[in-house]
């Protein structure tokens, strides 16, 4: 299914903006690029799929310069010829062009001699979209290298159902509980409130990165970041009203590809609102939070927003929704169950409405985990961050194996 390609296993790192032409001999594999072409990780690169196969190849690079990549299909039993293309191709092949073949037979002498060329990748069809990106994605990025970090957007169904406070859980959930280095951004520069989360007064922030571009690299993002633990970083939103935030739709890529090259986790606590620069951010993500509460209104806008990210991130994990602020006293209520029944998924987590806890917390500038470490709300925030990067809290393990052994002889007790 879609979401299990990419699991805790190994993240698909970003396609750089490159050109990709491909010449394809059957409908399927056509079909299989055409698609991958579509994927969030392929929306930098230019890719263009035609009808030929290597022979069409040799006819188009005679006279015109080679692109980044050539992707060739291999027919079932023509691989003499298709050598003999690979042969003429070379004589016009540019300096760094790689190349990737996609062939109908498991020959260990076919695979040989296509490596003696010089061909970078060589799959097996018929091929899922899946492995057509990454194996693209492969070609940039050097083997052994450390793994691309994950990004994790947070977003809000509406207004005030607790989105920035579940993500700056989330975050201390992952650099606390599981050890990994964090990065929270806060793109809500006009009224963001991770500073404020955090009991931090950066003199600069996320705004700093954003609108200077061209100063943009990986020691100047380092300088911005305030530290708020050994493991949980911030980029803090100005929260002024000086300027407005009218960001071109790309205006955050180039942030977000700096911090995932050196940062394992980074939490990107999104603001409620529907622009392009958000919208492109939210597709590009690893992972989606959804934050709602259980009323109408959220009930509906996580509906539309969890169809549209579903439809746009077909070879990604879906969107997990989180109901937040449940069991407020005296307030009619969306169960649990019908929540989830309607949206078509199950539920990432429900926290429940504790006032005095996240009051008291907003107020000091802690997390809950920090205030309160046994509440029940640090526990779910703590299973949600562990279901995210793939890992099972060790707390709970152990507690597990502890009582094991008095379940087993009270089992046995009653049997007897």
């Amino acid at each position: 299914m879609p979401d299990s390609t990419e699991t805790g296993e190994r993240l698909i790192a970003p396609v750089p903006r490159v050109a990709i032409q491909a010449f394809c001999e059957t409908p399927d594999v056509a079909a299989a690029i055409e698609t991958a072409a579509a994927d969030r990780r392929m929306q930098k690169a230019h890719i263009k799929v035609q009808a030929g196969g290597g022979a069409a190849a040799v006819e188009s690079y005679r006279h015109a310069p080679t692109p980044n990549v050539i992707v060739l299909e291999a027919q079932r039993g023509g691989k003499e010829a298709f050598l003999a293309h690979l042969d003429a191709l070379a004589e016009f092949c540019d300096a760094g062009t790689k190349v990737v073949v996609i062939g109908h037979v498991n020959d260990v002498l076919f695979y040989r001699d296509l490596m003696r060329r010089g061909v970078s990748e060589y799959l097996m069809a018929p091929v899922e979209v899946i492995d057509v990106v990454r194996a693209v994605s492969d070609l940039f990025n050097a083997p052994g290298a450390e793994p691309v970090g994950r990004t994790v957007a947070v977003i809000g169904a509406k207004g005030g159902v607790g989105a920035s406070t579940v993500a700056h859980n989330l975050a201390w959930a992952f650099s606390r509980t599981y050890s990994t280095a964090t990065v929270i951004v806060d793109l809500d520069i006009a009224f963001g409130t991770a500073g404020l989360d955090f009991n931090q007064d950066p003199a600069q922030g996320v705004a700093e990165a954003i609108f200077a571009p061209d100063r943009l690299d990986a020691n100047f993002v380092d300088r911005l970041l305030s530290k708020c633990s050994d493991n949980l970083s911030l980029l803090a939103a100005p929260a002024m009203l000086d300027r407005t935030c009218d960001l071109s739709e790309m205006s955050v890529d180039g942030l977000v590809d700096i911090l995932r090259a050196t940062t394992p986790c980074v939490v990107l606590d999104m603001p409620h609102l529907w622009t392009a620069w958000a919208r492109r951010t939210l597709v590009s993500a690893d992972e989606i939070v959804i934050v709602a509460t259980p009323d109408l209104a959220s009930l509906r806008n996580t509906k539309n927003l969890y169809d549209l990210l579903k439809a746009n991130r077909p070879n990604d994990r879906k969107p997990r929704v989180i109901v937040n602020q449940a069991g407020v006293p005296k307030r009619p209520e969306i169960s649990a169950a019908e929540f989830a029944k309607a949206i078509g998924t199950d539920l990432a987590g429900v926290i429940s409405f504790d006032a005095p806890l996240f009051g008291t917390a907003a107020n000091n500038g802690q997390m809950i985990a920090e205030l309160q470490p046994s509440a029940k709300a640090a526990e779910s925030f703590a299973e949600i961050a562990g279901a995210i990067i793939g890992r099972v809290e060790a707390k709970r393990n152990r507690g597990a194996s502890l009582l094991e052994p008095l379940i087993t002889k009270f089992v046995g007790r009653k049997a007897s």
